[in-house]
């Protein structure tokens, strides 16, 4: 068998990403194009009173505007359950304002400077209400998805505890930031058969979702994205643009494409809520944990006020404690809605509680290690079952020693170089292993190659890539033998790219087509079935096979680990933090392609730099609107701002979760991140930063 899988292996699609080749969503080419921009509200709470179009109407090159008193009717939009659109509100269903930058119409023109000027004429009157954005004056509730849990009595315990912290942590509002914006092309070939050009991360949902809303069978609908520039969950279900284009082009009877403005997407394509997490932690005075208690609040928009950001899940994932309790509130403001990115729930959930264990350590005067080492759970305690495969304990250790960990001094303050203030900082990382059905067709040919076909997508993690390993290690060829086509709806479901569930959803289906492709003329490799269908006379020999999780989530809970350090300097007279040295060493099971898993790593790190050092997307509180508008006010890192960042891998294969062994790597890797900074920071400083992100104003009050 050809040794592919943990090899470092070159991307597929490499090359067509970096010449230019790569189609993405606005980038398909259609006869008879024509173009949509969208018009949004300038207000954050109220309704509309009149829209006056008639000069915008006239303008040249404009064909059609739409708005809430002639948006096409959905019919099919409340038969059953088999749609999921990422603002669970229609677009244009009546004339309420619920958030600054609310889709309020759309114009369609020739061209899309036309139908952008054309949208700047349209004057719009409003009756306005007071919104609600400061978050100090959000009314909470009880999450209505109630994930509170409780064990033991954890008032008492914290009471008697003979060391003990309480601390309140805060996290702003994220942005996706992605380099692709979201786009949509969609053409209608009769008023029942429609093709959409779109990046998604589950190209399986979209399709079914349009054909739902739009009362059409599913294999009329066809949804193509071969390509996706960035998503982190802001592209894992349909926004409200996209539905509205497909509703225009139909009405119209003309491919339409419309893309979204970067500023637009501040506001109608997703964010990461804010919040705010109150922790203590009760110890005895060797270090043993005796109660946790979690506390968060979160916030969402009126268009779906059940939306959680569940902080608290993470926390019976990590550390033993007899007395436990967790619970989260949250409180609607007039803002867009939040969604999915990266690791949603457990990245804020881990920044909280990752850094109290720091504060903890302090308390206690013992090292953060110690701390873990001693308290690491060996269960789910919400669960009450054990990890598949648990191997945090060895993160911890590697890292510290490739760190040089115990180097560093008990004392704050206590480094300096070049005239500035040197600390070290860690944390631990853990992401909860996810698994759905997936499917794929395998196909050999009779020049020796082989297709994957596959409507799972990629969207910079490397899927083209994993595919062709899965199928090469099975078929027992090169790599470069094999061709994989993804992203198309014609293509058997290969799930979702989310949750850090592609990979280990999508490799066992192709493995098991390849198995049972060899099976079918008693072949153990490529080489034997190749003989076997010359002598057939057919053309290639094909199968499409499935593969999904079975009952192994009763017996085990599954979950990934890790653990982070760095080191920062901070200029005390300027209130400069630079990362300046990176270490992760991570526990995710078999690590199908090396080079691409340690890839998705420092991807996460750089990520959590940015949030623990610049990242929030601030509003205006009188008007309600953002006040980022663009990539040059959201402030993201660039390579001046990140270090080398080594990476390694420690454990085995988890063969308890799926029959290769894989779990996701692209959102544990974000966890911990913030938290090992500012662990870092106060290490330097002996200022203790608890509201993210952590800028010069903070450093120097």
């Amino acid at each position: 068998m050809s040794k592919v899988i943990g090899t470092s292996v070159n991307r597929h699609e490499g090359r067509a990403k970096v010449t230019g080749t790569a189609t993405y969503g606005a980038e398909h080419q259609i006869p008879g194009l024509v173009y949509g921009y969208l018009i949004v509200a300038t207000i954050a709470n109220g309704s509309i009173r009149k829209m006056e179009l008639k000069e915008a109407q006239d303008s040249a090159g404009v064909l059609a505007i739409f708005t809430h008193e002639n948006m096409p009717a959905f019919p099919k939009a409340n038969e059953g359950t088999s749609f999921h659109i990422g603002e669970p509100r229609l677009p244009l269903a009546d004339d309420r304002i619920h958030y600054g930058g609310q889709i309020i119409g759309l114009v369609v023109a020739d061209t899309l400077e036309r139908a952008c000027h054309a949208a700047s004429l349209v004057k719009v009157e409003y009756e306005t209400e007071t919104p609600t954005i400061d978050r100090q004056q959000a009314s909470f509730q009880k999450s209505p998805r109630d994930a509170s849990f409780e064990q033991g009595n954890v008032a008492d315990a914290l009471a008697t505890a003979p060391v003990k912290i309480s601390a309140t942590y805060t996290t702003p509002r994220q942005l996706h930031a992605m380099m692709e914006p979201h786009a949509i092309i969609a053409q209608w070939h009769d008023r029942n058969s429609l093709t959409v050009c779109e990046p998604t991360q589950w190209v399986f949902l979209q399709q079914r979702t349009y054909a739902t809303l739009f009362g059409i069978p599913v294999e009329e609908v066809r949804v193509i994205s071969p390509y996706i520039g960035g998503g982190f969950g802001a592209k894992a279900s349909p926004w409200p643009h996209a539905i509205l284009c497909i509703a225009a082009a139909r009405e119209i009877n003309r491919p339409l494409k419309v893309v979204v403005s970067r500023q637009q997407m501040t506001a109608i394509v997703g964010h990461r809520s804010p919040t705010e997490q109150t922790i203590e932690l009760g110890a005895n005075q060797s270090g043993q944990l005796i109660a946790i208690a979690h506390a968060a609040k979160s916030y969402t928009s009126p268009v779906n006020p059940k939306y959680v950001e569940n902080c608290i899940g993470v926390t019976p994932t990590m550390y033993a404690a007899p007395n436990l309790r967790v619970e989260q509130e949250i409180a609607v403001v007039n803002v867009g809605m939040p969604t999915f990115m990266r690791a949603p729930g457990e990245n804020p959930g881990m920044y909280a509680l990752e850094s109290a264990m720091d504060e903890l350590a302090w308390a206690l005067q013992i090292d953060p290690i110690e701390l873990r080492l001693k308290n690491a759970t060996t269960e789910h305690q919400r669960k009450k079952l054990p990890f598949s495969s648990k191997h945090f304990a060895e993160c911890l250790k590697l890292g510290a020693e490739q760190f040089r960990w115990y180097d560093r001094p008990m004392q704050t303050k206590a480094i300096s170089r070049d005239d500035k203030l040197v600390g070290w900082g860690m944390a631990g990382a853990t992401f909860p292993a996810i698994r759905m059905g997936a499917s794929a067709t395998v196909r050999l040919l009779l020049d020796g190659t082989a297709q994957v076909l596959t409507s799972a997508n990629d969207m910079g993690t490397g899927s083209y890539t994993v595919v062709a390993i899965a199928a090469a290690e099975t078929l027992d060829l090169p790599v470069d033998k094999i061709k994989v086509e993804i992203g198309d709806s014609r293509f058997p479901n290969g799930g979702l790219a989310g949750a850090s569930m592609m990979t280990a959803s999508l490799a066992p289906a192709v493995a098991n087509a390849c198995q049972l492709l060899l099976q079918e003329v008693n072949a153990k490799n490529a080489t034997e079935a190749l003989i076997a269908l010359r002598e057939s006379g057919r053309p290639f020999l094909e199968i499409t096979a499935s593969s999904q999780p079975g009952e192994e989530g009763k017996q085990w809970a599954f979950q990934s680990w890790g653990a982070h350090f760095c080191e920062v300097e901070v200029d005390e007279l300027l209130g400069r933090v630079q990362v300046k040295r990176w270490i992760s060493v991570m526990d995710v099971g078999r690590a199908m392609n090396a080079k691409a898993a340690a890839s998705q790593i420092r991807g996460g790190v750089i990520m959590g730099i940015g949030e623990a050092l610049m990242e929030e997307c601030l509003h205006d509180l009188n008007l309600g609107l953002p006040v980022i508008k663009d990539l040059a006010t959201y402030h993201i890192p660039v390579h001046a701002d990140i270090p080398r960042i080594e990476v390694s891998f420690v454990g085995k294969p988890d063969l308890n979760f799926n029959p290769l062994g894989v779990r996701g790597c692209g959102e544990i890797a974000i966890t911990g991140v913030s938290a090992a900074i500012a662990n870092a920071v106060y290490h330097a400083t002996g200022k203790r930063i608890r509201d993210l992100p952590i800028t010069a104003d903070k450093l120097l009050l």
